[in-house]
Formats: structure tokens, C-alpha cells, sequence
């Protein structure tokens, strides 16, 4: 079938601006509005496209059986200490989100605020007593969070809801009367529970993001406001007087640098910072000269350091990613001495570390690897042993599999580092999916993934290439993809690519790519640059217009990693790889679906419908270009069985289009 002849129509407009002296097509603007009833007839015709060449994947019911049996595992987090209480999320094998738990009871369950399962938990914070808990929920994936206050004795609402505080960080005040939380990209606001309309404005710096943190004893208060780029770092001590005016005090301030603040159980001012230090150092400050840093751990070359907390017999664990793959130290917290290393499970992923706040000798951390669900263990520094402290409490069959890293050279000679997975080998090319993100300095790190497996086992090749722009080589990593240089990630993935089919591992027409949200810009990028290397792609809510991103969604906040369109030279970068504006007729581009969710708060689903209807416009050949369209969800968290559904219309697309037999084996 030719996929071209059974496209829904798309006026296609002459429509030109020009701005900084460029001349910029936007033939479906109009598509940009999802209330006018021609976008609505295109997006009806295209759902209808969808579902039918949907019907026809061979995959699609393998992959969903074994997907919902590799998500059978559950969940559960490491703990959170207030006062004598334990919290901590826990999902189990039948739930369709996780719970929240004090101590082993359930507190908050998502599916009992609403059983459609639409509505999230996106954030929870207990109060310095672990009495009261506040909690943001938000609905159809919007991510425009509620605030709540839960009385945790009763089960009764104390406070609620405060709206425009999306992801907020909450920081109590003792005795859990009032709490200082973030008003989106407004400032840091004083709320005193029952008396919602009097919040206290204490800390504005204008249209950025902020955070704020408060010390175990309630006295010290960290209030952060930045960019992607750096941010200002504020310290203020409220036994001085009204917490209503707690006249902070700079630490960090016009630096273009990113440094977090938090006074520990010690009385000690650590501040984790890059500056100076692209892979991030950990100095200290006397609280009351917040302004003199001292460096306590310096930074290592090779290894950027995460995060840290503070024991009992002045202990310091510091967790550092090494290459992407996890490691947890011990130091001296007075000297910085290295004194030695956490026992860990394997080679994989730490992602939290977390102690009581009030000390102590004991610290649990996450650990996950490729065929090892997130399960948490417990450090005791009197003994230096760990040992496990709650797994999934789902158990499921998971194949054998190898994983390899693999470094190779960009374009500009700079090495990169990929990591290939795959069952054993015989040495002939196989149907492969290349993912990456390079953005935001986020680091790809290894963990399980029931997508991933469910590939793999099959037959398939996943690789995992760690681009600049990611944070998974510090600072200066992620900046040398940002901006101006932004390039360089679509160059680090063009040359992975080529580095999978040099070594055997696939052939252009058996490779697939996928990536989502800033990993659909670069998959929409690389698409329209290297068309003749791909077989399929799959973009997820990415971004694909940048000469108008900024309107958008989250677009106003993102200008520090991408660039201003309304800058003239910051414009030029944009258009040099904005996707939609480097489509070109009868350039033969590979399979291609995009995932859009209709609540998308983030990334607007505009991006996908007009690089949709260009690509659909573009191709010349079989490879079809379809838009799978979900109403009622958004970008972020979203129910198991929606993530399963997902993930087995993207499996199945990307295998039909890698050259996967339709009457292979069950991938099981």
C-alpha cells in the first residue's frame, strides 16, 4: 500500500515571515490551534489512519502480552524520615500507580481520588514531625499541580487546594502550621494552613524557576532561583524573626555556575556545586558566613558527583556517576578524606541517597541495572555493610542479555560512549533501536526497562549513546550541546549510527531510533538530516518547530538551553536544524510515527501535527508517516496499562519497519 495516496488532505499555505532578516516558511500554522474544526477533522482522520495500519502490526499483541508481564515488578522508593515516621512510595503488581505509605500504612492512593486513573501524585512532602503531608495531584497528565495538606492522624484534608505550584518544593516550618512552597516560575510564597488567601510573597527574582529547602532543626532556609545555566543561592536564618520577611542572604549570586545549598544535621552549610568544577565539587561554609566556601571534596576528572548526605562518627557518603555507571564513597566530613566505597550490587545506576535528617549511622540508596528492577538497600556505617532493604515486590522471568560500551568518534573527533544491549551475538546484523537525549544535562543512565526488554528478547538490538548536551560527563558536557552548539548532539547521534553499522550490529535498513521530548528533537533532527541512515523513527511529544517553540508550553523556560527565538543570532542556530523547517520534498524519509498526548503541558502537541502533515506532504515513497493521538494524557507520569499500550504501538511500528519476520517467535 502507498501510504501517501490514503493521507488526510492538509492545506498546505504560503505562508512566510520574516524575522532577523530570515525568511521563514509555515505552511500549517493553522494546525497549531486545536480548536479550529480543520484541525479537528485532520486529527479525527488522522487517529482513523492510525488505528488501521495500527491493526496490521504483526507485534502488537506479543509485544503488549509480554510488556504488561515485564511491568508485573511494581515499585517501591527508598524511605523518607519525619521525626519517628517512614514514607515511601510502593506499587504493587496490579496497581496502576504507585501509593504513598507512613510507615506500612496507605496514606494517599491515586486510583481512590480518582478510579479513571487519570489523575497523578506528582509530588509529596511530609511535614519536620511527620503529622501533616502535603501533596500536589494533577489531572489528564497537565501537570498544573494542586496543593493539598493532609492531616496523616485523621486521613482529613487540613488545607487545599493551592493552585500554580507545579512540582513545588515545600519546606515546613516547625510544628507544621505553615510552609514556604514555589508559585511557578513566580517565587518562593509563605502559606499558613487555613488561610489560603493570605500567602506572603518572600523571595522573587522574576520569570525563573526556584527552590526551596528547610534544615532538620527548622532554622535554615535555602531558597534557589536560576536558569539551565546557572542560578543564585540564598541562605536565611529564621530564628532572627517573622518568616514572613526571613531576609536571605546570598551565597551564590551572577554566577554562571549551578550550585544547591543545604545546612545538615552537622550545623554544616554543603554546597554542591560546578563552579569551577564541571563535573561538581562539595564544599562547606559556616552558616553564618554563607559567603566563604571551603572545598571539602574536590571534583574527580573523571566521574561527576551526584549527590551526598551526612552520618553519624562524621561519615559523608558522595554518590558519583563514573561513565554511567553508579558508585557510592565514604569520606570524612570534617577533612574530605576518601576513607572508601559502599558495597554495591552490581555495575548499574544509583539513583537516591537518603538518610535520616537528624543523623545517624545508617543511609538507604536505589539501585537498578538493566534486568534488575529498582530495589533499595541500607548502608550501616558502623559495620560498612550493605545489605538489601525492600525489592519490587513483583517477580518476573527476564532473559539473558550482555551489554557492551562501546566508545566511537563525532564528527569533530570528540569520543563518545554508547552502551549496546543485546542477547548473544552470532555476528550477523539485526533490527536495532538507537535512543539518546543529549539536553538539559540529564545523563541516560543504565536501569531496567520493560520496553527495552521486551526488544531485546525478541531479537532486537537496543543501544543507549551518551550525547553532549546529557550531563552524563559534567557540566562542560552538557554545555557543549546546548545553544550555539546544539549540533553536536545531532552529530554524536549521526556518528552512533554509523558506528552500529561499521561494527555488524545493523544495517541502515534495519534501524530504528526513538526518542522523546528533547529526544524528539534530536530524533526529528537527525531525521531530516541523515534520512538515508534510518529505516523508522519514532518521535514522542518532541519539539520540531524552534523558530516558535517559545510560545508554547514550557518554551519560555527553555530559551537558556536552546536559544531566543526573538534573538537575532540565536534565530540563525535555531533554523540551522530546526526539523520542521529542514523538510524537503521527495527526500525518501524513513517510517515515521509521532506520539502526542493531547493534555501535554510541556512540549505542545503542535510541534507533531505540523511536522505530521509536512512529512506526510514530503514523502515519496512507501514508508508511512502516522500520528498516534492520545485526548487524555499528558507528558509526564500516566498509568501502567497507558504506558504499556505505548510502548507496544511504538515496539511494533519500529519492528515492522526494521525488517523483524511477522512470523517471528513470541518474545518471551
Amino acid at each position: 500500500m502507498r501510504f501517501p495516496d490514503d493521507y488526510p488532505s492538509a492545506d498546505r499555505l504560503p505562508l512566510t515571515e520574516h524575522r532577523h532578516g530570515h525568511p521563514i516558511d509555515d505552511p500549517y500554522r493553522w494546525l497549531e490551534d486545536p480548536l479550529d474544526s480543520r484541525t479537528r477533522a485532520w486529527l479525527s482522520a488522522q487517529d482513523r489512519l492510525w488505528r488501521d495500519s495500527a491493526a496490521r502490526l504483526p507485534w502488537r499483541e506479543r509485544f503488549t502480552r509480554r510488556l504488561t508481564e515485564l511491568t508485573e515488578t511494581g515499585l517501591v522508593t527508598a524511605p523518607v524520615w519525619r521525626g519517628p515516621r517512614r514514607f515511601h512510595l510502593r506499587q504493587s503488581t496490579d496497581q496502576e500507580h504507585p501509593v504513598l505509605c507512613c510507615d506500612d500504612r496507605v496514606v494517599l492512593d491515586p486510583m481512590a481520588l480518582d478510579p479513571s486513573g487519570l489523575t497523578t501524585l506528582d509530588d509529596w512532602q511530609p511535614d519536620l514531625e511527620g503529622r501533616r503531608l502535603a501533596y500536589q495531584i494533577s489531572r489528564s497528565g497537565d501537570e498544573k499541580a494542586e496543593l493539598y495538606v493532609l492531616d496523616l492522624a485523621t486521613g482529613a484534608l487540613a488545607d487545599g487546594p493551592i493552585g500554580g505550584c507545579r512540582y513545588s518544593a515545600v519546606a515546613w516550618l516547625p510544628g507544621g502550621a505553615a510552609f514556604y512552597y514555589v508559585r511557578f516560575r513566580q517565587g518562593v510564597f509563605l502559606h499558613r494552613i487555613g488561610d489560603p488567601g493570605a500567602d506572603v510573597p518572600v523571595f522573587t527574582r522574576g520569570p525563573i524557576a526556584y527552590g526551596v529547602q528547610i534544615s532538620a532543626d527548622g532554622r535554615w532556609l535555602t531558597i534557589s532561583a536560576g536558569t539551565a545555566s546557572g542560578n543564585g543561592l540564598w541562605l536565611a536564618d529564621l530564628s532572627l524573626g517573622d518568616p514572613a520577611n526571613p531576609r536571605p542572604r546570598a551565597v551564590q549570586e551572577g554566577a554562571h555556575a549551578r550550585t544547591a545549598g543545604a545546612v545538615a544535621c552537622d550545623g554544616r552549610l554543603y554546597l554542591l556545586t560546578d563552579r569551577d568544577a564541571p563535573r561538581r565539587r562539595l564544599c562547606v561554609a559556616d552558616p553564618g558566613e554563607p559567603e566563604v566556601w571551603r572545598e571539602l571534596v574536590p571534583e574527580d576528572r573523571e566521574a561527576v558527583l551526584g549527590t551526598f548526605t551526612v552520618l553519624d562518627g562524621d561519615r559523608l557518603l558522595v554518590s558519583r556517576t563514573r561513565h554511567a555507571v553508579g558508585e557510592i564513597a565514604v569520606h570524612h566530613a570534617r577533612t574530605g578524606e576518601r576513607l572508601g566505597t559502599v558495597p554495591l550490587p552490581g555495575s548499574g545506576s544509583i539513583a537516591t541517597l537518603t538518610s535520616r535528617p537528624e543523623g545517624g549511622s545508617e543511609a538507604w540508596f536505589t539501585y537498578t541495572d538493566a534486568v534488575t528492577p529498582a530495589e533499595i538497600w541500607r548502608y550501616d556505617a558502623r559495620t560498612a555493610a550493605t545489605t538489601p532493604w525492600a525489592v519490587a515486590p513483583g517477580r518476573v522471568t527476564l532473559p539473558s542479555v550482555s551489554s557492551h560500551h562501546i566508545e566511537y568518534s563525532s564528527a569533530d573527533g570528540t569520543p563518545i560512549r554508547m552502551v549496546v544491549v543485546a542477547r548473544p551475538w552470532d555476528g550477523g546484523p539485526r533490527p536495532a533501536i538507537l535512543s539518546g537525549y543529549g539536553g538539559f544535562g540529564i545523563p541516560l543512565m543504565p536501569g531496567y526497562a520493560a520496553d527495552s526488554l521486551a526488544w531485546v528478547e525478541a531479537g532486537g538490538v537496543l543501544a543507549i549513546a551518551n550525547l553532549r548536551g546529557g550531563g552524563e560527563e559534567g557540566e562542560a558536557w552538557h554545555r557543549d550541546g546546548m545553544l550555539d552548539r546544539k549540533q553536536n548532539v545531532f552529530d554524536d547521534f549521526v556518528a552512533a549510527a554509523e558506528k552500529l553499522v561499521a561494527d555488524g550490529w545493523t544495517t541502515p535498513e534495519q534501524l530504528g531510533i526513538w526518542g522523546e521530548s528533547n529526544g524528539g528533537l534530536l530524533v526529528g533532527a537527525v531525521v531530516t538530516q541523515r534520512p538515508d541512515l534510518f529505516a523508522a523513527a519514532v518521535c514522542s511529544a518532541g519539539l520540531l518547530d524552534m523558530a516558535r517553540y517559545h510560545l508554547s508550553g514550557l518554551g519560555p523556560s527553555w530559551t537558556g538551553e536552546y536559544g531566543d527565538p526573538d534573538d537575532a543570532e540565536h534565530l540563525g542556530w535555531l533554523l540551522g536544524y530546526s526539523p520542521y523547517h529542514r523538510v524537503a520534498e521527495g527526500a525518501g524519509y524513513p517510517a515515521t510515527l509521532f506520539t502526542v498526548s493531547a493534555a501535554d503541558t510541556r512540549v505542545d502537541p503542535m510541534h507533531a501535527r505540523k511536522m505530521c502533515a509536512a512529512l506526510q506532504w514530503a514523502s515519496g515513497g512507501a514508508r508511512p508517516i502516522l500520528l498516534r493521538h492520545e485526548p487524555d494524557v499528558g507528558h509526564g507520569a500516566r498509568a501502567v496499562s497507558r504506558s504499556v499500550a505505548l510502548a507496544a504501538d511504538v515496539l511494533a511500528f519500529l519492528a515492522a519497519h526494521t525488517g523483524c519476520p511477522a512470523d517471528g517467535p513470541d518474545p518471551v
